[in-house]
């Protein structure tokens, strides 16, 4: 397994991580995802631990905190082996407070999580959506307060726009405080919105990315084709999608999919092995979340490492897949392309 340095950190990360969004099955959500229950989730760590990966992704909104219990009992014996990143903002409860990245609430739900997990530390504590109700820097000193404690190792964030990202760090650089490593985002051959602002970002800044639905919710897992009906068994026609905006009949999907087939072929992998090694390509990218609903899928996907695409694989992938960015990132990409090409707008002489 190949390991590396999660942003402008001392903490190295395998490529791959195990998410815990399927364990639980705590509502109708989260059963179209999965319901996995503590025997398979050990037999399930056990796999990722063989292979090398040991960094397990939770949150406290999943299953209302089923998934973090499931995943506690299951790593109870190699807890000194293993790094657990888990999340809050999303809401825990019905009171006035019980959401958000207020002080009050980030305090209780870092606590709260500690129990349901059985441990006395977290690895790498996320803000699973940013709060505009709650000043920036009472969400960072609140931050700041549990990692003095010992309670959070690192901070990081999820599902951050750019400013909401660069005001956190110059905020925490300002008073000394500790800053967000990474960047959680929904990045994947089907959505690379987060190339736009977030990755070059990423680059100046030097923040870990860390992608979550790397197969946009399946879509890229080879089972949805042009002129075919989606799985009935799958997240999406169950209802428990994440991704939203995205069709299942989107022609640009299919398009990706024509070029993973021809990857295929000359690969022998499967279209969510190519899918994964493509985006452990791209700049910024520290470490990739995968799912399981089951043993065998989990295997499955532990098989997109340990090998490359080609340069020019990858380039078809880039080519099937690019999207015009929205402004002003389009205008700006003309700068790039004049500075490679200074005769690009004739001549200037």
């Amino acid at each position: 397994m190949e390991y590396r340095q999660l942003g402008n950190s001392g903490l190295r990360v395998p490529v791959l991580s195990f998410g815990t969004a399927t364990f639980g099955g705590g509502n109708d959500f989260f059963k179209a995802w999965g319901s996995t229950q503590v025997d398979e989730a050990t037999r399930m760590v056990n796999l990722c631990m063989d292979a090398g990966v040991n960094l397990f992704d939770t949150s406290n909104a999943y299953s209302s905190g089923a998934a973090e219990e499931i995943l506690g009992k299951a790593v109870s014996s190699i807890r000194d082996q293993v790094l657990i990143s888990t999340k809050a903002t999303f809401p825990t409860g019905g009171g006035s407070n019980d959401y958000g990245s207020s002080r009050i609430h980030l305090i209780k739900a870092c606590e709260d999580s500690l129990k349901r997990l059985g441990t006395d530390y977290i690895d790498i504590y996320h803000m699973h959506g940013f709060d505009a109700n709650t000043p920036i820097y009472e969400t960072l000193k609140a931050l700041e307060t549990l990692v003095e404690s010992g309670k959070v190792r690192y901070i990081a964030c999820s599902n951050f726009s750019g400013w909401h990202l660069m005001k956190s760090l110059s905020i925490s650089e300002r008073h000394g405080w500790s800053k967000y490593i990474a960047h959680q985002a929904y990045y994947s051959l089907l959505n690379r919105d987060c190339e736009w602002e977030l990755m070059p970002l990423g680059i100046e800044e030097q923040i870990g990315t860390i992608v979550w639905s790397p197969l946009a919710s399946g879509k890229l897992s080879g089972k949805y084709r042009r002129g075919q009906e989606a799985p009935k068994d799958s997240r999406v026609a169950q209802g428990g999608n994440p991704v939203k905006g995205i069709s299942a009949d989107d022609e640009r999907l299919y398009n990706i999919v024509d070029v993973l087939d021809e990857l295929v072929e000359e690969t022998g992998k499967t279209p969510a092995q190519i899918s994964l090694n493509w985006l452990l390509q791209r700049p910024t990218v520290a470490n990739i979340i995968i799912g399981a609903r089951n043993e065998e899928q989990l295997k499955q996907n532990l098989e997109a490492v340990g090998w490359n695409l080609t340069t020019e694989q990858v380039k078809r992938l880039d080519k099937v897949s690019e999207v015009l960015p929205a402004y002003p990132y389009w205008h700006q990409r003309q700068f790039s392309m004049l500075k490679n090409d200074p005769d690009l707008y004739g001549d200037r002489k």
